[in-house]
């Protein structure tokens, strides 16, 4: 059995419409998800570029980019996942130095 996902860090790209807000509540109700951060990382003419921090006890990966993609966003890549029985937050390493 895998592990359950507990955080997801995506890069996505969006148009203008929806708006950050109706863009968190629906990708927010996805199965698995307890909470969502959405930050605007860079806008143009057509598109912005946003930065969507998932929390939840089991968040159902492809629920989520099923989401982004029905309001015609793309997930550019998975920028950090945290999976297990617990939020494992990051350290800094020697090789960090």
């Amino acid at each position: 059995m895998a592990l359950p996902i507990r955080r997801l860090v995506l890069d996505v790209m969006k148009p203008h419409e929806p708006d950050v807000l109706e863009f968190a509540a629906i990708v927010g109700d996805c199965e698995g998800v307890a909470g969502i951060n959405v930050a605007l990382i860079e806008t143009d003419r057509d598109v912005q570029n946003l930065k969507v921090t998932l929390e939840g006890d089991d968040i159902a990966a492809a629920a989520v980019e099923d989401a982004i993609i029905d309001l015609g966003g793309t997930v550019h890549s998975i920028d950090g996942v945290v999976r297990g029985e617990r939020l494992v937050e990051e350290r800094d390493t020697p090789q960090d130095r």
